[in-house]
């Protein structure tokens, strides 16, 4: 762990809050008049997933924590935890479903991510920005309806609902957005 300047802190980072490991999502920094800055900071509890806001002067110190990123693969989930295997030493590591944070809808058979760990245990998952995707229904498209920009939904074979434009069909291969679950492009 490092102490580093409150107004340093940028989203993304990890804080030793009170104990806890908090991942940044929001900042602030303020200068108001003549008054001494102050730094807004936005955190949530990577394990927990508690969410807490932090108040800190200009000058103040913060805990920043740094992480091992190692690349993993995906084996296998089983219940309520998912197995990866380091690409490089073949250890594997079961990660609990909290720390996907709602996209284990994307993981794939052999798909390798980012596992970041604190002191040899995970504590977050990153997945590639976008993954591929075949659509197993959606509604055909209405004559007339294509000149507007409107979406429709569409079920991926891997069970998510993704809203799709009118043009794509069942059994077409889209990219989709890890991060908000939204329509990219065609594969």
């Amino acid at each position: 762990m490092a102490k580093v300047d409150c107004i340093s802190v940028r989203v993304g980072n990890i804080l030793d809050y009170d104990g806890k490991l908090c991942r940044v999502s929001k900042t602030d920094h303020v200068t108001p008049g003549r008054r001494m800055a102050v730094a807004h900071i936005q955190m949530k509890d990577i394990r927990t997933g508690v969410k807490y806001e932090q108040r800190y002067n200009s000058g103040m110190e913060v805990e920043r924590v740094t992480l091992e990123s190692r690349k993993m693969q995906y084996l296998f989930s089983s219940g309520e935890t998912h197995t990866f295997m380091d690409t490089t030493s073949y250890e594997q590591v079961e990660v609990p479903n909290e720390l996907l944070d709602g996209q284990e809808q994307w993981l794939a058979e052999n798909m390798e991510v980012d596992v970041d760990f604190y002191e040899e245990s995970p504590v977050s998952i990153t997945l590639p920005a976008k993954v591929e995707g075949e659509v197993a229904e959606t509604e055909a498209v209405v004559k007339g309806q294509t000149a507007s920009s409107s979406f429709k939904p569409a079920k991926l074979t891997n069970g998510a609902t993704v809203m799709v434009p009118p043009y794509i069909t069942e059994g077409t291969r889209i990219i989709v957005s890890t991060a908000d679950s939204s329509f990219v492009s065609r594969a």
